[in-house]
């Protein structure tokens, strides 16, 4: 089933979208947002799913445009941003000369983001200055139920009801300046952008197992590819795993988004290469600049400006869209 927030209100309209992505019900009189069928999933998921089914048998429906939503939470109780791939991690230490603790590979990173106010998949990316290093970051991210604390890794996984895209937008260069403080992101994260849709693990098919989803992540600049690493490949933690973590001291309440950062593929062991030299290329900018920098000493490849543009998207094996496209342009506030 694959679900979408109109815009309407602060919260959204919810609304069951078709398989194709061309058509949607208002399912307000089963909950009026995301947020209510989340708190309520045993109850709402079945009629929920029986709207989804009559929407295919039925053709019916009005035409859905991603233009027309939110974020599918366009606010959340919760947002943890983890750094599974580790391989992306690696290139950042390595790029400034630190080297990597062992630890992290068994015990994940997460950070906390902002969750009151996420912006649409269509919205603009807004910034100050193009000095704060505007970046993007094409991740995956799952949302779950009510989660128990201390939760085991596989049991985590039956808690993931719903699946989407996230753009966990960096200003990479206020980052050093607060990490350096030592208490974290916060300016230098603004807000993410999430893909129109929102789809259950069943939609996936085989291309979600063991808590990873194997398909390509494309991110494109300008029109021009930029990035299609497999999320499945170099994932080292699942997100039953990410989910573990982030329960570990606290339980999850229902609508908690958890992020697998940005995906990264390594190539024959190494860093991976740009799509137009033949790899699979990057899902943020800093990642390219990493491999500059270890290669040349400099980084030549600029971040983003203002007007330029960022599409995120993954695709099934017959070439369709499955959680419509994050395309917004940046723009200065």
């Amino acid at each position: 089933m694959k679900r979408a927030s109109l815009k309407g209100g602060r919260d959204g309209r919810l609304a069951v979208i078709s398989q194709d992505l061309t058509r949607y019900v208002i399912a307000d009189e089963i909950a009026g947002t995301l947020q209510e069928a989340l708190d309520n999933w045993a109850t709402c998921e079945p009629t929920l799913q029986a709207i989804a089914d009559r929407l295919q048998e039925r053709n019916a429906g009005n035409v859905f445009d991603p233009a027309g939503c939110e974020s599918p939470l366009p606010r959340a109780y919760q947002w943890a941003d983890g750094s599974a791939y580790v391989n992306h991690v690696e290139l950042v230490r390595k790029a400034r000369g630190a080297e990597m603790p062992e630890s992290f590979w068994t015990d994940p990173l997460m950070y906390q983001g902002g969750s009151d106010s996420f912006i649409g998949p269509n919205e603009p990316i807004l910034a100050g200055s193009e000095d704060w290093g505007i970046d993007f970051e094409a991740e995956v991210a799952v949302v779950t139920n009510d989660v128990p604390m201390g939760v085991g890794a596989k049991d985590a996984l039956s808690h993931i009801k719903l699946i989407m895209l996230v753009n966990d937008v960096s200003l990479r260069n206020l980052i050093p300046g607060e990490l350096g403080k030592g208490f974290g992101f916060f300016q230098s994260k603004p807000s993410s952008a999430f893909s129109p849709v929102a789809v259950t693990p069943d939609e996936l098919g085989d291309a979600w197992k063991e808590g990873k989803l194997h398909l390509p992540l494309l991110s494109f600049l300008n029109d021009d590819p930029f990035g299609r690493p497999d999320a499945g490949v170099d994932m080292t933690f699942d997100f039953g795993q990410l989910i573990a973590h982030a329960a570990k001291t606290r339980p999850l309440g229902a609508g908690t988004i958890i992020g697998s950062g940005t995906v990264s593929n390594k190539l024959d062991g190494g860093p991976g290469k740009p799509v137009e030299d033949g790899g699979v290329g990057y899902s943020c900018i800093a990642e390219i600049r990493m491999i500059e920098t270890i290669e040349t000493g400099n980084p030549k490849t600029e971040f983003l400006r203002f007007g330029d543009r960022v599409r995120i998207e993954m695709r099934d094996s017959d070439g369709l869209s499955i959680f419509g496209a994050i395309d917004h342009e940046v723009r200065q506030y």
